[in-house]
């Protein structure tokens, strides 16, 4: 077995191969990249400039070419695109499975989707990926391979190990053998194990295992994630409503899904309202965080309006407004604490959650201890450093006990509210708590300022 060749990339390296590119030194630019990892290359060529990238990969073999066009991120994938002929997209996707493919034509306009197809010289691989373009993108249809090994269940062993010999030419990992019918039902699956071990005329039909997981083509990608995780599986047959076997997943299509939709609800904590990243336009990103930050502003100038309804109060008792900032942050802190655990157990759902009442239940009985220690604290605190005001130190535990309890209960069922409504629960746990518990903070804080200290 070849050894991968281990690879630094340094800024001396990256000097002299832009001087190749520059003096068009072809044998250096290949000798260099030779036996080099595709994730490598891709590596290198996010530090070249688009020109140069294109240079490269022109002159890499169709095959190493089309690897590092799938290490590419999209948005370095659809510059490189742009650059290309569209025979040579063609010919890079030929070299790909399918699922990757579709993923590429994905990412082109119309009109240059139906030029590159059209340049297709393998038929098969040309049918295989339209079939592909037909799901979402999120879905199991959408994700699936069509390259797989399949095996009619009246087979003997020799006919199957010959169509392994066949097949296998385009399926680049071998996880399992799927056994179908005439039909192309789904039976089961075989190992390779169970067939080396077997005689030459023994029937599949005798050995396959008809214990078999499999997800239908509509399966949202999120659903097959969590299938493939709970049963520990590396690949998984795609199935359509009739229960003909039309493709696979395997694991590394599914840490791409799984990389993805954290990407997405580490940005909706965060307030962003899309898929975004750095290398965006300026209107994209821009787009995707005002919203939110729109709505912390009118959270702070209604924040601004309490403490000015209670202007009077302050003016009397200044040492108020000391302690506005230690109620705002901690009601926001248990806010975001509270939502981001009911955000995890919704991604992890069970056959056995708990109800509504028992989430609650729970959440109360932590919130009253959190509660009556931080206020505790507090209260010792202010009676220490303010001259024995009790009255004082009452308001101000009081108030961060009630906090507590409130931010608490919001950072629970908001998660669970959106959630129903089809709603990512990720979105509670950013501005949405910080904003709506700031403002309950304020509102809790000089209500009993009001009511304890006669305002």
């Amino acid at each position: 077995m070849e050894a991968i060749k281990q690879f630094e990339l340094s800024k001396e390296y990256l000097e002299s191969l832009q001087l190749g590119i520059e003096q068009g030194n072809v044998d250096f630019i290949r000798e260099s990249l030779d036996g080099v990892n595709e994730a490598d290359i891709a590596a290198i060529l996010d530090e070249l400039s688009l020109q140069e990238s294109v240079y490269v990969l022109r002159l890499l073999e169709n095959q190493l070419a089309a690897d590092i066009l799938i290490e590419l991120d999209d948005v370095t994938l659809l510059k490189v695109l742009r650059e290309i002929e569209n025979s040579e997209i063609a010919a890079w996707i030929e070299m790909m499975d399918s699922d990757d493919g579709a993923d590429i034509l994905n990412l082109l306009s119309e009109k240059d989707r139906e030029e590159v197809i059209a340049d297709f010289q393998d038929k098969v691989k040309s049918e295989q990926v339209l079939e592909l373009l037909r799901y979402e993108e999120d879905t199991a249809g959408g994700i699936m391979a069509k390259e797989f090994i399949r095996a009619n269940k009246n087979w003997n062993v020799v006919q199957t190990i010959n169509e392994i010999r066949r097949q296998a030419e385009n399926v680049e990992k071998i996880y399992s053998i799927y056994v179908v019918d005439n039909r192309q039902q789904l039976m089961g699956r075989v190992s390779l194990k169970r067939i080396i071990l077997a005689g030459a005329d023994t029937k599949i039909e005798d050995i396959y295992d008809d214990e078999v997981i499999s997800v239908p083509v509509h399966m949202d990608q999120e659903e097959v994630a969590s299938v493939m995780r709970k049963y520990d599986l590396e690949s998984v047959p795609v199935i359509n409503a009739k229960n003909k076997l039309v493709g696979r997943i395997t694991v590394d299509d599914i840490l791409d899904v799984v990389q993805e939709e954290a990407d997405e609800d580490i940005q909706a904590m965060s307030g962003i309202s899309a898929q975004v990243d750095e290398y965006d336009s300026v209107y994209k990103l821009t787009k995707a965080r005002l919203p939110w930050l729109m709505i912390g502003i009118i959270g702070g100038l209604l924040g601004a309006g309490f403490i000015g309804f209670f202007e009077a109060g302050l003016a009397k008792v200044t040492a108020l407004a000391f302690f506005i900032p230690l109620i705002t942050a901690t009601g926001g802190n248990v806010g975001i604490q509270s939502s981001t655990l009911v955000v995890q157990s919704l991604a992890n759902k069970s056959a056995f959650d708990d109800s509504l009442s028992r989430r609650f239940m729970k959440g109360l009985l932590v919130a009253i201890i959190n509660g009556l220690v931080l206020a505790s604290f507090v209260f010792g605190m202010v009676v220490l450093f303010y001259g024995n005001e009790v009255k004082f130190a009452m308001v101000v535990s009081i108030a961060l006990f009630c906090v507590v309890l409130l931010a608490s209960f919001m950072g629970t069922f908001t998660p669970i509210v959106l959630d129903r409504f089809g709603i990512n629960p990720a979105l509670a746990s950013g501005p949405f708590i910080t904003t709506a518990n700031d403002l309950i903070g304020l509102a809790v804080y000089f209500l009993v300022a009001m009511s304890l200290l006669s305002l």
